[in-house]
């Protein structure tokens, strides 16, 4: 018999995706009596609850879970309390899953490989992507976009550190470390497999099981996506201080080093020959990083974004880990050892 699977589906407003992602899920190739999807909606305000109950009267393993807290680390929690699964797999509400031997190559790889977690590949790649998504899925698979040690976009199949690519897990796996800690508003799956890490559970990757992600469509859009992320990472470092690395603090110390070195020309005006120093070094680097990144597929639309995104990467991961550097400083980052878990009302209408 096959292993039960569990699919957690996080999401709000998601209702330009939502049924796509759904409708993938339910197409997939595995008895429909062995596994279940869960939406765990976080109080969206746009239709995505209602079509999700519309697709309820014909996928009968659908279930929707409210989501009070708003957060993915509150709704994963939901996925798992409320999930019958041996196997549970995170797969959000604007991701694209085209295989519909989804379910059954995870299966596999975790009775192949024996692991206790597994990772995937998870490139932003869409079909009738706009020139600013283009650019934006170019830039993030970039060495200047994206942090170097991340799996995320590699495609050699192994074990590794769950850290940041792992989104499957036994069931026996959050009894070993608990659950999602619901203090975070982001990077709350990096803070679980670090703890993955630190149990000494395994990760096996495979890019047998990877999804495309939908890019943001705007410049605010990623501004804001990623200061979420800097601010993650920080609340992480603060809950693990050897989980905090150079590349996760480099935004920040080079724009407040910045900031800091402008300040000190309005009254020192040679400090304005290391301000420009800077600033050259940091447009080069981003002009090498264009030019390195053009030679991938897309528009020559979307190459002309890539500068402006890069910048909007950089200073918005910046932005974020500044703003939660300070709230740590202050005292008022107190990251809870072990989430207790998680409670809300499911409906299936």
């Amino acid at each position: 018999m096959k292993p039960f699977v569990t699919v957690i589906v996080p999401v709000r407003n998601e209702a330009k995706c939502i049924v796509n992602t759904i409708t993938r899920l339910s197409e997939q190739d595995y008895p429909n009596d062995r596994f279940e999807i869960i939406v765990a909606d976080g109080c969206s305000t746009d239709a995505t609850p209602e079509l999700v109950r519309d697709l309820q009267g014909r996928i009968s393993n659908l279930k929707l879970v409210h989501n009070p807290k708003c957060w993915s680390s509150a709704a994963r929690n939901l996925g798992v309390q409320h999930g019958r699964g041996d196997l549970f797999v995170v797969v959000d509400g604007h991701c694209d899953i085209g295989d519909r031997q989804y379910l059954k190559k995870m299966a596999n790889a975790f009775e192949r490989s024996g692991a206790d977690s597994l990772g995937r590949p998870q490139p932003l790649e869409i079909h009738h992507a706009s020139p600013v998504q283009e650019a934006i899925a170019a830039a993030r698979r970039s060495w200047f976009g994206h942090n170097p040690s991340s799996h995320i976009y590699s495609n050699r199949e192994g074990f590794v550190r769950a850290s940041s690519v792992a989104v499957a897990y036994r069931k026996k796996v959050f009894d070993a470390v608990g659950s999602f800690d619901e203090t975070f508003d982001a990077c709350e799956d990096v803070e679980f497999n670090h703890r993955l890490d630190a149990a000494g559970l395994s990760c096996y990757f495979t890019p047998d099981i990877a999804v495309q992600y939908h890019p943001r469509g705007t410049l605010k859009g990623l501004f804001f996506q990623m200061s979420r992320y800097g601010r993650g990472r920080i609340r992480l470092a603060a809950k693990h201080p050897r989980a905090l690395s150079l590349p996760a603090v480099a935004p920040m110390m080079y724009f407040t080093g910045m900031l800091l070195i402008a300040i000190t020309a309005i009254f020192y005006l040679p400090a304005l020959y290391l301000f420009a120093a800077g600033l050259s070094c940091y447009s080069m680097a981003i002009l090498l990083a264009s030019l390195s990144t053009m030679r991938q597929p897309g528009s020559w639309r979307s190459r002309l974004w890539l500068p402006l995104v890069f910048v909007a990467i950089h200073t918005g991961f910046a932005w974020g880990t500044f703003r939660e550097f300070i709230r740590w400083l202050s005292g008022r980052i107190r990251p809870a050892a072990r989430s207790a878990g998680s409670s809300g009302a499911m409906s299936r209408v």
